[in-house]
């Protein structure tokens, strides 16, 4: 992703900061400890994938559901999906997906295979691993051959949405988009598919407020986009969303079909769907193991604290929250310019100096963290219907971000509040983000902050409160932080909420070979960027 000037003449205190990032780090380790003993059937589904297992049983249930649920009803899961599935290949003389085929036929019985100790099958594991990670590496080298080759859009990347329910519809919708000036197109997930514990199966044409997350869906995606690509003559980033229990398994898909982006929050799950913390934590932590060896950069979820909480008292929590993603990132092995850490303009328009305050936020966000692309995102809890005040109020964001630097531009919609934007809509907003964006290109290099002025004040207030939060976790430990509505003015408890029931401890001989070899090749290239 192309990089941005940061202009640094804000005054953030940098010893604040590292106070900060301390915090972080003591708070994503407690979470870590307790993430190392367990695992989740969400992840052990991804491992199904990730061997190659694909299709649905005679009832339309993913295969990968049918075997994880066999193992698990055996109460065998705690060994991993990984030793039961390559002692049948082995067995045999079967592939992961004929296994699983005569699995869901009734015909095997992963229980009664004759086993061999799991030690004895360890580098068996990992060369079925290393074997099934090729489809990522090629499409992690396609990706590279095709941004070497066209090139991409500049920095802040226009961000547009298409969220028509049907596949085909979004396709034309998006190639629009790219067309008109988009550099990201999101296909917006339904409404409701984060809280289904299975991937359905095959492109689809029905969906609520968006259309359905599907490994087909995004084959047929990325195939179009990329004809947009070569027809426009810069690359098309195509995003969608790696949340929800099925948060791993997405990540899986979207690395084999050269997804670029994914919306991939630590806590948005939690807070705004009410997944258990326990099965959201370990899963994000696979997912962004996952996301980090494909290349993907993964876009954090902070905008949404200020959709439920108030955004000018409770913008410390955004920061907070980035210093958490920032931390939770990096120790999966992301590099930082795969970090985009999510912020949003949404100060009331009615308040006094509000384009100061979020000016500071914008340029705060910059300076802490210069090395990621920051996904920015539009008004949306002020949109009040007035579409010409809407145009206006989406202008101002535009001048925000390019004044400040901002990375990834999701395009604010002038219909914001009154429907599923039409295309005249994203074109409209596109037009306004290029007129904006090139008439002030270089004022954020031209101009300097007050030492004293009222944006230096609101960055100090701000910054001073998220280190006093992030530091009264780390006392608590964030899984009690979240119980007590730490963030986005929501409670959640420890073990309520959705797929708890999904949550395994590990025996003493589970072993996950793709977790270790993509973390470590994660890391690798993280030392040889000199990284955190």
């Amino acid at each position: 992703m192309a990089k941005q000037i940061v202009n640094e003449s804000l005054n953030v205190d940098k010893e604040l900061v590292q106070r900060a990032r301390n915090a972080a780090k003591f708070i994503a380790k407690e979470v870590g400890e307790f993430i190392e003993p367990r695992t989740t059937v969400a992840i052990e589904r991804t491992v199904g994938r990730l061997l190659g297992i694909d299709g649905v049983d005679s009832d339309q249930v993913p295969l990968v559901n049918v075997v994880v649920d066999h193992i698990n009803d055996k109460g065998l899961l705690s060994t991993g999906l990984m030793y039961w599935m390559v002692n049948a290949c082995e067995h045999y003389s079967m592939t992961p997906q004929q296994v699983a085929q005569k699995v869901a036929e009734g015909e095997i019985d992963l229980s009664k295979v004759p086993t061999v100790k799991p030690e004895m099958l360890k580098q068996k594991m990992r060369e079925y691993a290393v074997e099934s990670l090729k489809p990522i590496n090629n499409s992690k080298d396609e990706r590279s051959r095709m941004i070497d080759k066209l090139g991409e859009g500049k920095s802040p990347q226009l961000y547009v949405i298409v969220a028509t329910g049907n596949i085909y519809e979004d396709v034309i919708q998006a190639q629009t988009a790219a067309k008109k000036g988009a550099d990201i197109v999101a296909v917006i997930r339904t409404t409701g598919q984060s809280l289904l514990d299975y991937v359905p199966y095959g492109a689809t044409t029905e969906g609520f407020g968006g259309t359905y997350a599907t490994q087909e869906n995004f084959k047929i995606m990325r195939k179009a986009l990329d004809e947009s690509s070569e027809e426009v003559g810069r690359y098309i980033h195509l995003v969608n969303y790696c949340s929800g229990l099925c948060m791993p398994e997405i990540a899986a898909m979207g690395a084999v079909e050269r997804l670029d982006m994914m919306l991939n929050d630590a806590l948005y799950g939690i807070l705004f769907r009410d997944i258990n913390m326990q099965r959201t934590l370990i899963d994000q932590n696979f997912s962004r193991i996952i996301n980090g060896y494909a290349k993907i950069t993964i876009n954090t979820g902070e905008d949404n604290y200020l959709t439920t909480a108030d955004p000018y008292e409770e913008a410390h929590t955004v920061l907070a929250s980035q210093f958490i993603n920032e931390r939770f990132g990096l120790d999966a092995g992301l590099l930082e310019e795969q970090l985009g850490l999510g912020h949003a303009f949404e100060m009331d328009p009615d308040m006094k100096n509000g384009l100061l305050y979020e000016i500071g936020q914008a340029q705060m966000s910059r300076q802490i963290f210069p090395n990621s692309p920051l996904k920015y995102m539009p008004p949306t809890k002020h949109m009040t219907g007035n579409i010409f005040k809407g145009h206006l109020q989406n202008g101002l964001f535009n001048l925000t971000s390019i004044l400040t630097g901002q990375g990834i531009q999701l395009l604010g919609m002038l219909t914001e509040a009154i429907h599923t934007p039409y295309m005249q809509d994203r074109y409209l907003a596109i037009e306004n983000a290029k007129y904006v964006m090139n008439n002030a290109h270089d004022l954020g290099e031209e101009i300097t902050f007050k030492r004293d002025g009222k944006i230096q004040k609101r960055v100090d207030e701000v910054l001073k409160n998220a280190v006093t939060l992030l530091e009264d976790i780390a006392k608590i430990g964030l899984f009690t932080a979240l119980e007590k509505g730490y963030f986005a003015d929501v409670k959640r408890p420890f073990n309520g909420g959705k797929g708890l029931e999904g949550v395994i401890l590990k025996d003493e001989n589970y072993h996950n070979p793709f977790s270790d070899i993509m973390k470590a090749k994660n890391f690798e290239k993280r030392q040889q960027k000199g990284g955190v």
